[in-house]
C-alpha cells in the first residue's frame, strides 16, 4: 500500500502550488513570502484508481537564514526515510542553486525513487533551460507549470508507475486495528507497554505491508485486535526526534492503517498545535477517535473541576466534531488503562453499527418535518426518505431531497447531531449525503 509521497525542494519553487494542484484544493496558504505554508501539508488524491497521499514539506521550515538550510536538509532526510517516493522540485527560472545540488546529493544516496520536477516551465524556451538539471544526477526532469497545471498529468502517470503495485492486504482480518498516536513524549510507548505488559510472548508481531507499521496482535482479557505500532524502527539519528514534521510524517502511516486512533495528550502540557495537526490527520482519514489525557497522576490540579475544564477545552478546540470519549489516565501507574482498551473497542463497534432503515425513518422524518431545511429563494426543500448506506468505511447516511443542492452544511450538522442523540456513534465520524430522490 506504499503511496506516501513527499514534495521537497528549497523555498519558493512552488511546492504548495503543486500540492494544491494535485490534491485539487486551495488548502495550503500560498503567498510569495518564503516559508508561509503551515499545517495544511497533507492531502490525498486519486489518479488512475490509485489513492496517493501527499505531504508538502514546505510548511515545516523555521524561517531564519542560519538554520534555514539546516532545517531543509533535516526535512529531506526525514522525508527520504518515511516516504515511498520523493518529488524534488526545482525552478527553471532560477536554474541550479547550491542548495539544489546539496539536496540532490542527499537524495542520490537514498534508495528511494525520486522524480525531478522542473517547475515554472511556462513555455518551450523554459523547457530548453530545464536541460541543466541533468547535472543533478537524478534523471530526466519533468517540466511542469504548477500554476497552470501543464505537465501535471504526465507527472501523476510517472508517480503511479513508480509506486509499488497494489498488494492486497495480506491480513484482511476482521480484527480492529488500533493506533496510538500523539506527539513525541506524550507517552505513546508507555501506553503500549502498559497494554502489553511484560508478557511480550502473548503478543505476536506481524510485519505490516508498509515498511514500518508493525501490527501487533493483542489477545487477552477478552480483547482481540491489532495495535498498529509505528515505533517499529527506531531512528539512528536522534537529531530529528524533536521535529514537529517528523512526528506528523510518522503519524500518517499509523493513522492511514488503523480503524481507531488513540490520541495521547500530555496533561502537563495541555493541547498544542501539534496535537491539533495530528487530530486533523485523523479527521481527514475518517478514523474513529479516543482521546487519552496521559500523565494525569502528575497533573498540577487533579480535581473534578479541573478535569471537566480540560475536557471542555479539548472538545471546543476540536469542534465541530466533539462526540468522542476523553479518558484521563496514566500509562505509568496504569490508572484507567483498561478503560482505554474497553473504550477503543466500543468506539470500533460504534463504527460498525448499522441503523435499520425503518427505524431511521421513524425517528428522523418527524424531526425533519418539525425542523425542515430553511427555504431558499422561496423554494421549499422536502426530505421524504433516508437510509444508512451498507458497507461503508464510516457510518454514512443518505437523505433524499427534492433540491439537494440547497441543503447546506449547518443543516447537515443538525441531522448528524440528531442521529448522534438517538444512536451511539461516539468516537466515530459520520458522513451525511443529500441526494436527489
Amino acid at each position: 500500500m506504499g503511496n506516501l509521497i513527499a514534495i521537497v525542494g528549497r523555498p519558493n519553487v512552488g511546492k504548495s502550488t503543486l500540492f494544491n494542484r494535485l490534491t485539487g484544493t486551495r488548502q495550503a496558504i500560498v503567498s510569495a513570502e518564503a516559508g508561509t505554508t503551515r499545517d495544511r501539508q497533507y492531502g490525498k488524491t486519486i489518479w488512475n484508481g490509485r489513492e496517493i497521499s501527499l505531504v508538502d514539506t514546505g510548511g515545516w521550515v523555521v524561517n531564519s537564514d542560519d538554520i534555514f538550510e539546516e532545517e531543509i536538509r533535516k526535512q529531506v532526510l526525514i522525508a527520504a526515510e518515511e516516504a515511498d517516493l520523493i518529488l524534488f522540485m526545482v525552478d527553471v527560472k532560477n536554474g541550479v542553486t547550491d542548495l539544489d545540488s546539496e539536496v540532490a546529493g542527499i537524495l542520490r544516496r537514498t534508495k528511494l525513487p525520486v522524480l525531478l520536477v522542473a517547475n515554472k516551465a511556462d513555455n518551450n524556451e523554459d523547457r530548453f533551460y530545464a536541460a541543466e538539471f541533468y547535472a543533478l544526477g537524478l534523471g530526466d526532469p519533468y517540466c511542469i507549470s504548477a500554476a497552470t497545471g501543464s505537465g501535471t498529468g504526465d507527472l501523476l502517470d510517472a508517480i503511479v508507475e513508480r509506486l509499488k503495485p497494489e498488494t492486497e492486504e495480506e491480513n484482511e482480518d476482521i480484527l480492529p486495528r488500533i493506533a496510538v498516536v500523539g506527539r513525541p513524549n506524550a507517552g505513546k510507548s508507555s501506553l503500549i507497554n502498559a497494554f502489553i505488559g511484560e508478557n511480550r510472548h502473548i503478543v505476536t508481531d506481524i510485519a505490516g505491508t508498509t515498511r514500518d507499521s508493525i501490527l501487533t496482535r493483542y489477545n487477552k482479557f477478552g480483547f482481540d485486535f491489532y495495535l498498529v505500532d509505528t515505533a517499529g524502527i527506531r531512528r539512528k539519528n536522534k537529531v530529528t526526534e524533536d521535529l514537529e514534521f517528523y512526528s506528523v510524517m510518522r503519524s500518517i502511516r499509523a493513522i492511514e492503517h488503523s480503524d481507531v486512533c488513540i490520541l495521547m495528550i500530555d496533561a502537563t502540557r495541555g493541547i498544542e498545535s501539534q496535537d491539533m495537526n495530528i487530530f486533523q490527520l485523523i479527521q481527514r482519514n475518517n478514523k474513529s477517535l479516543v482521546v487519552v489525557v496521559n500523565k494525569w497522576d502528575i497533573a498540577a490540579d487533579k480535581s473534578q473541576k479541573a478535569m471537566k475544564h480540560f475536557e471542555e477545552t479539548i472538545r471546543s478546540r476540536m469542534a465541530p466534531f466533539s462526540d468522542f470519549p476523553v479518558i484521563f489516565a496514566s500509562a505509568l501507574t496504569k490508572q484507567r488503562i483498561f478503560r482505554v482498551l474497553e473504550t477503543a473497542k466500543d468506539v470500533y463497534l460504534n463504527r460498525k453499527f448499522h441503523v435499520s432503515t425503518s427505524k431511521l425513518n421513524e425517528e428522523m422524518l418527524p424531526l425533519i418535518e418539525a425542523y425542515p431545511p430553511p427555504s431558499i429563494k422561496g423554494k421549499y426543500i422536502k426530505i421524504k426518505y433516508c437510509m444508512q448506506l451498507p458497507t461503508t468505511q464510516v457510518p454514512s447516511f443518505v437523505f433524499y431531497a427534492n433540491l439537494p443542492q440547497y441543503v447546506k452544511e449547518p443543516y447537515k450538522r443538525f441531522l448528524e447531531n440528531k442521529i448522534r442523540e438517538r444512536w451511539n456513534f461516539s468516537g466515530t465520524p459520520i458522513q451525511i449525503f443529500i441526494r436527489q430522490k
